[in-house]
C-alpha cells in the first residue's frame, strides 16, 4: 500500500524533472529548474506564514515581558502569550508545516534519482529486466555487493549512456541520460571517491558538494532565527541541520547534493527578499496602528473631557440649588424666630421677656 502511495508521489516529481532534462539536455540543469519550480509553487502558501512568523519576532519583548511577570505562574504565563497573539493575529504553529515541506520532497526526489528506469522513464519492471538482459549480453554485471545493488538502475542506466547505439530505439521509453554536470559525475557517491583524493575537478568537485550545501543551509538557518529568543535547543539545530547534510551529502548520490544547494541557496534568497518586503509593510502597518491608537487615545480623551464637563456643570447647578434652597430655609427659620420673639414672648410691654410668664403675685407671697 505505502510503496503504492509513494509511486504516485514520485510520478510526477519525475514527470516535471524528465520535461526539464529533455528541455535542457543537463541532467545537473534540470534538477535546479526543478527545485526553483517546486519553490514558486510553495511561496504563495509560504507568505501568510511568513509575515506571521516575522510579526512574532516582534512581539518577543512583549513575551519576555509576560514570561517575567507570571515566572511563578505557568498557566497564567501561557494563557496571556495566547491571548497576545490572538489579539495580533499571530499563529505560532503556521512556519513549523511549511519547514517540513522539503523533507517529503527530498525523499521523493532522492527514489526518483535512485530509480532513474522506473521513476525517471517510467519504464515497468518486466521491460527494466529485459533492459538489463541486453546490457549483460553487452558486458554488464550486476552489482555484487548490497550496497551497491541498492543504485542498480543508476549504473544500469549509465551503462545505456555509454552504449547508447545498441538499445536506441529499442525499448519503449528508454532515454539517454547523462549524469555529467560541470565536469561531474552525479550518479557517484561522494563517499565513494574519498579514496581517490586529490583526483582532479572530478573527485575535489564531488567532495565539495556536501560542504557547500552545509554552507548555505548554515546561513539560511542563521537568516531564519534572526530576531528569535536563543536558547539551546534552536542553538543545536542551527548546527545540526548542516551536520547532517554533510553526512547525508556524502553517503547519497551527487545528484542529491546539486538539490539541496539549489533548496538551500533558493530558500536563502527567498528568505532575504520575503524579509525585506514584510518588515517594510509591517513597519508601514505599525506605524499606521499607532497613528490609529493616537487618533483613538485623543477620541477617548475628548469624550472623557466632555463627561467631565457635564459632570462639572451638573454638580455646579446642584451646588446653586442648594444654596438657594438653604438660603430660603434660613430665611424662613430666621423669619418664625422674630415672630416668636416679637409675638410669643411677649408679656405686657416687654418684648424680650423669656422664661416663665410674668405673674404681679410672684413676689408678694
Amino acid at each position: 500500500m505505502f510503496a503504492t502511495i509513494g509511486y504516485y508521489i514520485c510520478l510526477p516529481f519525475a514527470a516535471l524533472t524528465r520535461l526539464f532534462y529533455s528541455l535542457t539536455g543537463s541532467y545537473g540543469v534540470a534538477l535546479i529548474l526543478f527545485t526553483l519550480m517546486v519553490k514558486l509553487v510553495m511561496l504563495p502558501f509560504q507568505l501568510k506564514s511568513k509575515k506571521s512568523m516575522l510579526r512574532m519576532n516582534r512581539m518577543q519583548d512583549k513575551v519576555k515581558e509576560i514570561q517575567t511577570r507570571y515566572a511563578t505562574n505557568r498557566e497564567k504565563m501561557q494563557m496571556e502569550i495566547t491571548e497576545l497573539y490572538a489579539r495580533e493575529g499571530i499563529n505560532p504553529m503556521s512556519g513549523c508545516l511549511w519547514s517540513l515541506i522539503p523533507f517529503p520532497i527530498l525523499i521523493a526526489l532522492y527514489n526518483v534519482i535512485r530509480y532513474p528506469l522506473h521513476y525517471f522513464m517510467s519504464i515497468p519492471r518486466e521491460t527494466i529486466a529485459q533492459i538489463r538482459e541486453a546490457a549483460t549480453a553487452l558486458g554488464y554485471s550486476t552489482a555484487a555487493n548490497a550496497q551497491a545493488s541498492v543504485y542498480e538502475e543508476i549504473y544500469l542506466a549509465k551503462f545505456v549512456h555509454e552504449h547508447w547505439a545498441a538499445f536506441e530505439g529499442k525499448f519503449q521509453g528508454l532515454i539517454d541520460l547523462d549524469y555529467n554536470f560541470l565536469g561531474l559525475d552525479l550518479s557517484v557517491r561522494p563517499s565513494d571517491v574519498m579514496g581517490s583524493f586529490p583526483g582532479g575537478w572530478a573527485v575535489i568537485g564531488l567532495l565539495m558538494l556536501p560542504f557547500i550545501a552545509a554552507g548555505i543551509q548554515l546561513v539560511f538557518s542563521m537568516v531564519t532565527m534572526k530576531g528569535q529568543p536563543a536558547n539551546g535547543s534552536s542553538k543545536m539545530m542551527l548546527y545540526m541541520m548542516p551536520l547532517m547534510t554533510i553526512w547525508m551529502g556524502y553517503i547519497l548520490p551527487a545528484a542529491l547534493g546539486v538539490y539541496w544547494i539549489a533548496q538551500s541557496g533558493f530558500s536563502l534568497v527567498q528568505e532575504l527578499a520575503l524579509n525585506k518586503f514584510f518588515n517594510k509593510k509591517l513597519d508601514s502597518e505599525e506605524t499606521e496602528k499607532e497613528r490609529l491608537k493616537r487618533e483613538k487615545r485623543m477620541a477617548k480623551f475628548e469624550k472623557q473631557k466632555a463627561i467631565m464637563e457635564q459632570q462639572r456643570a451638573y454638580v455646579n447647578a446642584n451646588d446653586n440649588k442648594s444654596k438657594k434652597k438653604k438660603q430660603q430655609q434660613n430665611q424662613k427659620k430666621s423669619g418664625e424666630k422674630h415672630a416668636s420673639t416679637n409675638e410669643n414672648g411677649r408679656v405686657g410691654n416687654r418684648p424680650y421677656a423669656r422664661g416663665r410668664a410674668y405673674s404681679d403675685e410672684h413676689y408678694g407671697q
